[in-house]
């Protein structure tokens, strides 16, 4: 048999589990059938329009900004999504700076600020690529929309996972605004207010800020340069000014985040041999380090949105800009030392590592014009342009850890200039009064000029040389089909296939390359290419009391792109695997259980593994067991990872809300708590215990009393309330370092709405 022609053949889902969820679901549903109180619509623009949720044959999910609130109480950055909602895992082995999202499984693990990602992240109708682009924070938000599935079509390329969209409240003519104060432990202080309203001749504005802070939690017992860590100071605003006249609008927003705090916090020797659980004795409230350790961004953009009505058309264009500055630094062999200190502090140091990267320069602009229809009959269509342009310079350093001052000791740099333009169609056919046909295409033109150099070479690493250079150029046809059928006034039965691409990468960090190394070290992985099946259903129950939302999926990536990242040489390269398949199924529940009491439930189950019989890559430098099939290749061993999942792919997703609230006066006191189950996970391509993060489910309590029609707020809160502690990652180079979750947060805060 023909390995790569080998049946993707295993369950879907895990049955038995599927139906204990589904089980104890149905009681707490038919409980909706008692409630008086009705679920109110949930408005969208997955498809770039406005629609009712039910309407759009896409598995999507959107969080309300009352949800947002409680999740981010404890000053988390916007990983606390991470698991909120089917099929979406988010982490980081940056921090608060650099987050990496995962849609059915679909991600980039790369560290590399370089690196592109299958999930696309837009904010206010403006793609944010590069990933530290992606970490601004939410606040003042409208909606959070997850769309799960390739969307490249409407949102173009770089999205074969799907797309987290944010939408910012938007000016108006009704003054009105906010402002919340927390306090907590830790020294924790949260601030968010938005002000806005009329300024006269069609106009509005609205400002919006946040401040964030807390301090160390964690203490340095070696006398190093840091004397604490895990403690941040961050703040963002947001200005936006709408015009509305007549048959025209423009919409205005300039925007600003600076973030100072610690990068990862990497600790060495952590890890148990044989296992994925922490060595006695381990406390998360202490390190060694002899490395320094900051995390400094900045970013800021602006964008114009413009909508021009001509009665049955409208012209939109979007018109962004985004640019950043930043540096990080860390001590990445999580302890001090080196071979000759063995059993100090945190154990063996194989050998000291401490590096740090940094974008002195950045920018990208992007412009979208937009022809809509709206005829009022049955068919309607979108057609548009859209061009991107993105500059970059990468700083790499290392360290020497072992040397007063802890010197520089290697220095190399990479630039790339990235230019694509597409042309895209959609449009939509009521081919009956039930049912209805939508279909769309996109050509996209991606182009990219890479270059890299190492000015100082690092110890064991390449010596200096360069440009070494990389030019790519590729077009791709993205596409959609899909029809939804109206079974009656309240359920929708949908299906859809769906086409998306990623533009080639390339990787440079070259600091550690092997002298010798083909192009100085630099790796290229080619364009990735999936398709996608789903159908589901959504349907309003009970006279509205209940939503449901449950689909089932199954796709098939070719050429996706990976990277193999550490191993004994450190060094990360991109490469492609032949196929990679997923499978799963998703599930979306609201439901008003009784008077007051709402419940919120999701879940999801993820198939992922990938299928190619000759993928090797490298192994963990030392400590780890390795439970894949073998091979040498030039005298090193290699993991062979057909059959693996991928990486951060967690099979289950869980999540609950239940939200109860009571009149007590001339107010409401309220309790709102939710949880977040997420399965075990592997950190790398290949399989080993001790880099498989176990499962985690943490949950948070919020308690509070509103009064003054909502105007007054008034609540204590609680994130991860369990206080549960977790491995999230790791370090495969020099031994068994891993990086953990948040602690327990806690706090009280005040909120007024005018």
């Amino acid at each position: 048999m023909n390995p790569r022609s080998t049946v993707f053949h295993r369950p879907l889902p895990r049955r038995r589990a599927l139906a204990t969820t589904l089980a104890a679901l149905l009681p707490l549903a038919a409980a909706a059938q008692d409630s008086p109180t009705t679920l109110d619509a949930v408005q969208v623009t997955a498809q770039r329009k406005v629609e009712n949720i039910q309407d759009v044959p896409v598995s999507i999910t959107s969080i309300d900004p009352e949800k947002l609130h409680v999740l981010g109480s404890g000053g988390n950055d916007i990983r606390f999504l991470s698991g909120r909602v089917p099929s979406l895992n988010i982490e980081s082995s940056y921090g608060r700076a650099f987050p990496r999202f995962y849609i059915r499984g679909l991600g980039n693990t790369d560290f590399d600020l370089n690196a592109s990602q299958p999930v696309s992240l837009v904010y206010d109708d403006v793609v944010q690529e590069n990933p530290l682009l992606k970490g601004f924070p939410l606040f003042d938000i409208e909606r959070v929309e997850v769309l799960r599935g390739p969307q490249g079509t409407l949102f173009g390329r770089n999205t074969p996972a799907g797309v987290v969209k944010f939408d910012s409240v938007r000016p108006s003519q009704e003054f009105g605004g906010y402002a919340q104060l927390a306090v907590g432990n830790d020294a924790m202080v949260n601030f968010e207010g938005a002000v806005g309203g009329p300024l006269g001749a069609g106009w509005s504005g609205r400002v919006s800020a946040l401040y964030q802070r807390r301090d160390d939690w964690v203490s340095n017992t070696y006398p190093g340069p840091n004397d604490g860590f895990e403690g941040y100071d961050e703040s963002a605003a947001r200005v936006q000014m709408l015009y509305e006249g007549d048959g025209f609008e423009a919409l205005f927003n300039l925007h600003r985040r600076d973030l100072n705090g610690t990068a990862r916090l990497f600790r060495a020797n952590i890890i148990q041999p044989g296992s994925n659980r922490f060595v006695p004795g381990f406390d998360r409230d202490k390190v060694a380090l002899d490395g320094v350790n900051f995390s400094d961004l900045e970013t800021w953009g602006g964008s114009a949105r413009l909508r021009w009505d001509f009665g049955d058309l409208s012209l939109h264009s979007i018109t962004g800009y985004e640019t950043l500055e930043s540096l990080n630094r860390g001590d990445i062999d999580g302890g001090y030392g080196a071979v000759f200190l063995p059993d100090s502090g945190p154990g063996l140091i194989p050998f000291a590592s401490e590096s740090a990267d940094g974008i002195p320069d950045h920018k990208q602009v992007s412009q979208e014009f937009r022809l809509e229809s709206d005829y009022g009959g049955r068919f309607d269509w979108q057609a548009g342009l859209f061009w991107y342009r993105e500059e970059l310079t990468i700083d790499s350093f290392n360290y020497d850890s072992l040397a007063p001052g802890n010197p520089l000791a290697g220095h190399a740099v990479q630039e790339q200039e990235n230019t694509a333009w597409a042309v895209f169609a959609s449009g939509e056919y009521a081919a009956t009064e039930q049912l209805k046909l939508r279909a769309g295409v996109r050509y996209t033109k991606d182009e990219k000029d890479f270059s890299a150099s190492v000015l100082e070479p690092a110890p064991f690493g390449a010596p200096a040389g360069g440009p070494y250079t990389v030019d790519t150029s590729v077009d791709d046809v993205s596409w959609d089909a899909s029809a939804v059928y109206s079974a009656n006034d309240d359920v929708n039965l949908y299906a859809r296939v769906a086409k998306g691409f990623r533009a080639p990468s390339i990787q440079g960090r070259l600091l550690f390359a092997a002298p010798g190394a083909p192009n100085g070290g630099v790796s290229t992985a080619d364009s990735e290419k999936v398709i996608s099946y789903e159908i589901g259903v959504k349907a309003d129950l009970w006279d509205r009391r209940a939503r449901v939302g449950f689909n089932v999926f199954r796709y098939e990536v070719s050429d996706q792109q990976l990277i193999a990242v550490g191993g004994g040489s450190n060094i990360a390269t991109l490469l492609n695997a032949d196929k990679t398949r997923g499978q799963g199924v998703e599930l979306d529940l609201q439901a008003w259980l009784a008077e007051g009491l709402l419940l919120t439930w999701g879940t999801s189950y993820n198939d992922t593994r990938i299928d190619d019989p000759g993928l090797a890559v490298a192994i963990c430098g030392g400590g780890c067991t390795i439970t894949d099939p073998t091979t040498v290749i030039a005298g090193a061993t290699y993991a062979l990872i057909d059959g693996n999942p991928l990486p951060q792919a967690p099979e289950w997703i869980h999540n609950l809300t239940l939200r109860y609230g009571v009149p007590v006066g001339d107010g409401e006191f309220y309790a709102f708590t939710d949880w977040a189950y997420r399965s075990a996970v592997n950190f790398f391509l290949y399989e080993s215990p001790e880099f498989r993060g176990r499962s985690s489910l943490e949950g948070g309590l919020r308690v509070g009393y509103g009064w003054g029609d909502g105007a007054y707020d008034l609540a204590v809160f609680g994130r991860n309330i369990t206080d549960q502690t977790r491995i999230v990652g790791g370090i495969d180079f020099n031994n068994l370092t891993g990086f953990i979750n948040e602690p327990r947060t806690w706090g009280v805060e005040f909120r007024y709405g005018f």
